[in-house]
């Protein structure tokens, strides 16, 4: 019975994708390519993880320009024990607008890891996250005895880590 239940929810799902598909072709076909893509990219997100700390605009840069890519929107995930934006975060922001990049900011004060860890558990539709490199977090995880993959185990999606500027 309950296998049935389950079968049935994943049919749903599949007559929903089709549906939103279609609409977006007719879209697409009149020329409102926005609209048409908007409903197809409603499930492309990648989350931009920063922490005010250590904001680098490689990183920024990469995600931007690969959301551009892939025709995804940003979640920035961004870790800060005050509840103030800082000016550089401002500045993104307005870039994402000025590039066309839709964007949800989530302000979250634990530590990066475990609060990425916890944002994809929770959405489910990222197609990864995108981080920099953080010589404190591998210096943690050499300490415990256990490498930097490992102490990502638990993230539901890919991770992209972009090295830190020198």
């Amino acid at each position: 019975m309950r296998e049935d239940i389950t079968y049935m929810g994943k049919i749903k799902e599949t007559i929903k994708r089709i549906e939103t598909a279609v609409m977006s072709a007719t879209f697409g076909e009149e020329g409102e390519t926005g609209m048409a893509r908007e409903l197809i990219n409603d499930e492309r997100r990648i989350v931009l993880a920063l922490k005010r700390d250590h904001m680098d605009k490689k990183v920024f840069r990469y995600a931007l320009n690969l959301c551009k890519r892939i025709g995804a929107d940003m979640d920035i995930l961004y870790i800060s024990s005050s509840d103030a934006h800082d000016s550089l975060l401002e500045a993104w922001l307005s870039e994402l607008d000025s590039e066309g990049v839709n964007y949800r900011l989530e302000h979250k004060k634990g530590s990066l890891r475990q609060e990425l860890i916890n944002y994809t558990n929770e959405k489910k539709k990222i197609l990864f996250a995108v981080t920099e490199s953080s010589k404190h977090l591998e210096e943690k995880c050499m300490d415990k005895g256990r490498g930097l993959s490992e102490a990502w185990h638990n993230l539901k999606c890919p991770l992209v880590v972009v090295e830190d500027s020198i």
